[in-house]
């Protein structure tokens, strides 16, 4: 199957021949569906902190931050394509000589694009973009609607204007207040500053595309003095990129390899999963995940900040306790009372089901990495959500399942996804060292069954791809796993540009 120049180009991307074998392998067996037992909700696997109770948690970590490590980790690859993918669309259908602009989006029912036309003035770009176009469309003014927003659009995602299109969603600007405008990049660095800092400085490491790390150093270094002198905290970032040895082999829908052009293999990113080789090595006591275009404007982010509190002190109390229950088991003193209260922590704090009869099957139980993760009110976003879930040996457990993990040919496994009262918007934050102070292994806690097999195009060709197990899907699988209800102003994705246009992004300043 391989020839010497495939095991050279292998060989060179960090793979071995093995490795993609196992591939090709898992593309012929099939991945197997999540086993869903039934939706995670209020009092069955998530937890809803009275106000007291989150006062509590967030104060408890403002008390014991002082004394750790804590990084914020923001997955930032991610080119904003998708964003403007309408905008793509009307560029391809759109001929301002055939239609007017109006009929055009009333006969294809276009109701996002015609929304997107009328705001086109409230987005924080539109200054940046006006100067384009007055230079590369003089005659912008003097032609009818439908040209001028065909204009418009080139300009924003064309490479001869703002090149939007090759940008980093990161880098798109967001928000606009009365006096400059703010990248999600800047907003993310901004909210740091409010909770994931200690000794007067916020550590974030963001995961760059290798091809745009240079345009977010010089977006770093035109906004740290900005933020730092607003609010008297430091600013340091470090980045990783997706390793080249993650990436996955494409096949013919025979399962033989896909070969491009030249004979070589077609070798793809094998998505978000692949960061848990980054995560693993974030030397940190406590780490934030948050998505990068998950942001809000300033007025928000008290009290998102607050809800990071919440969750973080969840963790450090969690964590605590897990340490002093594998204190006492390491020095041999546990006696009948101590081992019922920990096999109650397990079942009821810890949500483990699993029933361990020794003090070592608990301290085996115990010695995993922790995550809290806030999970919000099921709005219908597409996604993944907290269920419990069935493995192969039986094990009932809490997962965080996406959509494409469900079987929807089975209607019992469909109707229980659809009772999902409650959405994960990637608000994680993570201990991912152990009693001794020792990082685990996070690649000892993947289960590598849950990867993903989707159908993709390449010049016209069908292929199939492998992605890894999702970074907070089956990637941490394995960890002990707590999910506590946050409100959803917390969760302010931008999937599309018109999400710019909801209150959360428009600063009142």
């Amino acid at each position: 199957m391989f020839t010497q120049n495939d095991l050279q180009n292998l060989r060179e991307r960090g793979l071995s021949e093995e490795q993609v074998k196992q591939q090709i392998n898992t593309f012929k067996k099939g991945v197997p569906f999540a086993q869903i037992v039934t939706a995670a909700s209020i009092g069955n696997g998530i937890e809803a902190l009275n106000e007291n109770a989150q006062k509590d948690c967030a104060a408890y970590y403002d008390k014991n931050k002082a004394g750790l490590d804590i990084v914020k980790f923001v997955p930032a690859s991610g080119a904003a394509t998708r964003m403007f993918k309408m905008l793509h669309e009307f560029l391809g259908d759109y001929d301002p000589e055939e239609e007017t602009l109006l009929k055009y989006i009333k006969s294809n029912k276009l109701n996002q694009l015609k929304l997107f036309f009328d705001n086109v003035k409230d987005f924080a770009f539109i200054s940046e973009l006006r100067k384009a176009i007055r230079n590369y469309y003089p005659e912008y003014k003097k032609s009818n609607k439908g040209q001028r927003m065909q204009m418009l659009v080139k300009t924003m995602l064309n490479k001869n204007g703002l090149n939007f299109n090759k940008l980093p969603k990161g880098l798109v600007p967001f928000h606009k207040y009365s006096k400059f405008v703010k990248t999600a990049f800047e907003e993310q660095l901004f909210e740091a500053t409010q909770y994931a800092f200690a000794h007067d400085t916020a550590h974030l490491h963001f995961t760059f595309a290798p091809e745009h790390l240079e345009l977010f150093k010089k977006e770093f270094e035109r906004v740290q003095n900005r933020i730092t002198s607003k609010t008297k905290v430091k600013i340091k970032i470090s980045y990783s990129f997706q390793c080249d040895s993650t990436a996955t082999i494409a096949v013919n829908n025979d399962n033989t390899p896909f070969r491009n052009e030249d004979g070589s293999f077609l070798l793809r990113p094998s998505g978000h999963g692949a960061l848990i080789k980054n995560l693993n090595d974030v030397n940190a006591d406590v780490i934030f995940i948050k998505n990068i275009d998950n942001v809000a404007a300033e007025e928000y982010i008290r009290e998102i900040a607050f809800y990071k509190k919440v969750l973080a002190g969840k963790l450090l109390m969690l964590q605590k306790k897990i340490f002093s229950y594998l204190q006492i088991i390491i020095e041999n003193k546990v006696n009948h009372e101590k081992l019922a209260e920990m096999k109650a922590f397990l079942w009821n704090e810890l949500y483990i089901r699993e029933n361990p009869e020794t003090p070592a099957g608990i301290a085996e139980i115990l010695n995993r990495p922790l995550r809290v993760c806030g999970v919000v009110q099921n709005t219908g976003a597409p996604g993944g959500g907290p269920f419990w879930v069935r493995d192969e040996e039986e094990n009932m457990s809490l997962q965080i399942v996406e959509m494409s993990q469900i079987n929807k040919s089975d209607t019992s496994q469909t109707k229980l996804a659809n009772e999902a009262t409650h959405f994960n918007p990637v608000d994680i934050v993570c201990a991912t060292k152990d009693y001794d102070g020792n990082p685990f292994n996070l690649e000892h806690f993947v289960d590598e069954s849950a990867s993903f097999i989707s159908n993709k195009t390449v010049d016209g060709k069908a292929i199939k791809a492998l992605e890894l197990p999702g970074l907070w899907n089956g990637a941490m699988a394995k960890w002990n796993t707590v999910f506590v209800e946050v409100p959803l102003i917390t969760f302010n994705p931008v999937k599309t540009v018109n999400d710019l246009l909801r209150n959360e992004h428009r600063p009142n300043a």
